[in-house]
């Protein structure tokens, strides 16, 4: 890394600082972690000195991320665009931070399915919060109502299934590969 405090090499200065402060550390708690002197680590985070690779290893295995997330550079893209479905209600937007994530408006017109085969189960968690009415969330062996303006989070191995009650209810989900590929595919092959 160069001494030049611009570019990336001063956004890896930030994010080593943010992250420092982030786990609430001194320079000297994160020295010792890194096995880096507070004065070297001090003058790493202020740019008075070169970040050598070993160095910038043992900083990112310290702070609990990877060398691609400290020095990633990235940032266009930064707001997205959703995909709407007008007939199903569904509104979905994919989490670039991890492929294997989609976030699901949905808006529910009807109960939720009644009987044990009509409940889902697959590897992973879910959880949604409610934007608007009042959502039934069946899991397992309980049934339980979910008020606008609260959520829900679950193991999905748990049998489950989600609907409205007393009208419609719109919902903010955040689904994983598993949850996506049972509740967001298979509702498509519905419609």
């Amino acid at each position: 890394m160069t001494q030049d405090g611009d570019g990336v090499d001063s956004l890896v200065r930030k994010r080593i600082r943010a992250l420092r402060a982030a786990h609430g550390w001194s320079l000297d708690d994160l020295a010792d972690r890194c096995h880096l002197s507070p004065s070297t680590l001090s003058r790493i985070e202020t740019g008075q000195r070169r970040i050598a690779l070993d160095q910038l290893t043992a900083i990112a295995r310290a702070l609990s991320t990877s060398l691609d997330q400290l020095v990633e550079t990235a940032a266009e893209d930064v707001i997205s665009q959703p995909t709407y479905d007008a007939a199903r209600g569904l509104t979905q937007w994919t989490v670039r931070g991890d492929p294997g994530v989609t976030v699901a408006r949905m808006r529910l017109t009807e109960p939720p399915p009644e009987g044990p085969a009509a409940l889902k189960a697959h590897p992973g968690r879910e959880w949604f919060t409610v934007l608007s009415g009042t959502a039934v969330l069946l899991l397992g062996e309980r049934r339980l109502r979910v008020e606008e303006g609260q959520a829900a989070e679950f193991p999905t191995m748990l049998p489950h299934a989600v609907g409205a009650v007393g009208g419609p209810a719109e919902i903010l989900g955040i689904f994983d590969r598993e949850g996506r590929r049972t509740h967001l595919r298979e509702r498509r092959s519905e419609g």
